[in-house]
């Protein structure tokens, strides 16, 4: 994920390999060709082509391994949900698991994110964004490297429709902060749950694994909910 503006791109991700388990290699080639999106140089991405059914769209970026997206959209059948992810094996994961379960309301961008929000996703096209635990670049010298910075956010308004919501999930208090004042000091969105309030973990979010394990050990986890109140 790059920087929107200026020259020198910024990424806010490390893209990680190794070698691929055959179930990841099945997902990664044999079934990409149902799950997979394609992604042409500054062409947008047709919605109503790519799905069966025209639902609302969820975007999200940096699913991981996919369980809790893939999850999300088993529960969901009316809404559509793109996965925007660079790590090869939690692609090649989440599309053999979504193709056992014969989910069609799912299509994965194997990208960088911020690149295919810029050039080949449409103004105003989606209804809800969702981040969850992105990396926190904790040391103060790489905080530029954070994905959320308001060159995203003004990106990510003109992508969403006015009213559409974003949700962002982190388990570092310091990057929840900065979230919530870069988010709170933007004109184009509105916490929901009211002036620097977090919210409560909708019940549409899964507990993750990683998270369960967290909560034991007594950590924090931060959601923030915001409405975009100007699309465009």
């Amino acid at each position: 994920m790059s920087e929107v503006k200026g020259h020198r791109k910024i990424q806010s991700f490390v893209k990680r390999s190794g070698r691929l388990s055959k179930a990841q290699f099945l997902g990664l080639n044999n079934l990409w060709s149902d799950f997979g999106v394609e992604i042409n140089d500054k062409e947008l991405i047709n919605f109503d082509r790519i799905f069966v059914k025209q639902n609302d769209i969820t975007l999200e970026v940096g699913f991981g391994n996919g369980d809790s997206l893939l999850e999300m959209a088993i529960k969901q059948p009316f809404q559509n949900f793109i996965g925007i992810e660079v790590y090869e094996a939690g692609v090649g994961r989440i599309i053999n698991e979504a193709s056992k379960q014969n989910v069609s309301n799912l299509k994965i961008i194997k990208d960088d994110a911020v690149e295919v929000i810029a050039n080949n996703i449409a103004d105003e096209s989606i209804s809800h964004f969702q981040l969850f635990f992105p990396d926190p670049w904790h040391k103060k010298k790489h905080h530029k490297r954070r994905i959320v910075q308001t060159s995203f956010l003004d990106l990510l308004s003109r992508k969403l429709k006015t009213n559409g919501t974003v949700h962002i999930a982190t388990d570092w208090e310091n990057y929840a902060e900065h979230i919530m004042e870069t988010l709170e000091a933007h004109p184009h969105f509105k916490n929901i749950a009211g002036g620097h309030i977090y919210s409560e973990r909708p019940k549409n979010r899964p507990l993750t694994k990683f998270e369960n394990r967290g909560h034991k050990l007594g950590h924090g986890v931060w959601d923030l909910l915001f409405k975009n109140t100007k699309g465009g």
